[in-house]
């Protein structure tokens, strides 16, 4: 005997007033089996059996929400033939008066949402930040607004280090390359970045880059300049590197007076004045120039930083150009 055509099936799936119902509020907003009761006035034992059904039928789908689940409907994986069905009885099922009664039940649904957050923050307004702080630590957003950049950008970190900036750019860009001196801090940002597939690590100083002519979008260089015997050179070279209208940003410290760090750390400059930053940037081929002092981490002994962003000037002016190095 043969079976039944698969649309029969959906069609019986369908054909309870009910289910219907439950997939128009679906379809728009995700929603949990209580508020669905609210929603369509059952007890939570037929919302649950209909839903089962449903998902069974690949009408639905349900993911775990602390202690709730939440259900959709499948709008967008549904077969053709399935599509179609629905096209049909959406149609009718909307028109029903019940249908409507649904729709201004959900919108109190909705509506109580949002009343509970209100509530929240404006009882715990003053209390907020460091409520937040304890969840989610100080610097938390810092992480979030690297989704701006562009995710087809090709990003140099320059002077990387152990990898920590290349480990935090590469999820949201398409590639990372990391230049530095060291052979030893090389090897250590290739163990933290061995999972990263687009993320390049070179050996190179930041006076001669091992990397083509204008091939970057953008380039960063934290806490590195201080190290740079010509600085100048390594922002020329950073230029050069970059397309025009390409973005550099550096992160440094502003001028500080603790000469043990020349000994202990091999610091070459002690610290950058503000003006100087941006003489430096303008005669190597920047426009643009931005500089903002970043809010002090209590925790943090160092001394005070600022970070400076600046453009790539788009004329052929850059009155430093360094040749490529071969690798």
């Amino acid at each position: 005997m043969r079976k039944p055509p698969a649309l029969y099936k959906q069609m019986s799936v369908l054909a309870d007033p009910l289910r219907s119902r439950l997939l128009l509020v679906l379809e728009r907003n995700e929603l949990s089996v209580g508020e669905l009761c609210s929603v369509v006035q059952s007890p939570q034992s037929t919302v649950s059996r209909h839903l089962k059904a449903l998902s069974d039928a690949a009408w639905v789908t349900s993911r775990s929400e602390g202690t709730e689940r939440r259900y959709a409907m499948v709008a967008a994986g549904l077969d053709p033939t399935a599509r179609s069905l629905w096209l049909l009885v959406r149609k009718e099922a909307a028109e029903a008066v019940a249908a409507l009664h649904d729709e201004k039940r959900l919108a109190h649904v909705l509506s109580e949402r949002r009343t509970r957050s209100q509530e929240f923050f404006s009882a715990g307004a003053s209390q907020w930040d460091g409520l937040r702080d304890e969840l989610f630590g100080r610097r938390f957003f810092l992480p979030g607004l690297l989704a701006l950049l562009d995710d087809e950008a090709v990003v140099a970190d320059l002077g990387c280090g152990t990898g920590a900036v290349a480990e935090t750019l590469s999820p949201f860009v398409a590639k990372v390359i990391g230049v530095d001196g060291s052979p030893a801090m090389l090897r250590a940002a290739k163990k933290r970045l061995e999972a990263r597939t687009n993320v390049e690590l070179r050996h190179g100083t930041l006076e001669r880059l091992p990397i083509e002519d204008a091939t970057l979008d953008a380039a960063t260089m934290f806490l590195v300049l201080h190290h740079v015997v010509e600085p100048a050179r390594a922002l020329a070279e950073a230029a050069r590197t970059l397309q025009p209208g390409g973005r550099i940003v550096l992160v440094d410290m502003f001028p500080h007076d603790r000469e043990e760090y020349r000994a202990r750390m091999g610091h070459v400059w002690l610290g950058f004045p503000q003006a100087e930053i941006e003489r430096l940037l303008g005669t190597t081929g920047f426009d643009g120039v931005h500089v903002v002092p970043l809010p002090a981490d209590p925790k943090a002994k160092g001394p005070a930083l600022f970070a400076a962003r600046a453009v790539k000037r788009r004329a052929a002016s850059v009155k430093t150009r360094p040749r490529l190095v071969s690798r």
